[in-house]
């Protein structure tokens, strides 16, 4: 399974970014992870396949929404009020079970960088 993240950038705090995360088969459980320096990785959101199970970190709900377009076997993030805090490499990930355990999943793509600043 291959995946290939985009849409990453720099913004202001406040701004919007959306990021995408196509796949080259199919998948049961889609996960997006950060990374940020001198942190652990971090579950951020993850989404099933029929949308029937979509959970978000507490620290991102409300601003964040992750969707999902089958037909493009691609799955989204949408990222509203950003924070400098939300600065980390983005990367999402195919799991079997729905988790935000970063050990449960096991493909990954290379990521994107988040960088909010002012």
């Amino acid at each position: 399974v291959q995946l290939v993240e985009s849409g990453g950038g720099v913004v202001q705090p406040g701004g919007s970014l959306r990021l995408s995360c196509e796949l080259s088969s199919n998948w049961r459980v889609i996960g997006w992870f950060r990374l940020a320096p001198g942190k652990e990785r971090e579950g951020v959101s993850y989404i099933d396949r029929d949308a029937t199970e979509i959970q978000y970190s507490s620290s991102v709900k409300g601003r964040f929404t992750i969707s999902k377009d089958n037909a493009k076997n691609s799955v989204y993030l949408q990222m509203n009020d950003l924070k400098p805090e939300d600065t980390a490499l983005y990367s999402c990930a195919v799991g079997p079970t729905q988790s935000l355990d970063v050990s449960a999943f096991v493909y990954w793509g290379q990521g994107t960088q988040v960088t909010v600043s002012s």
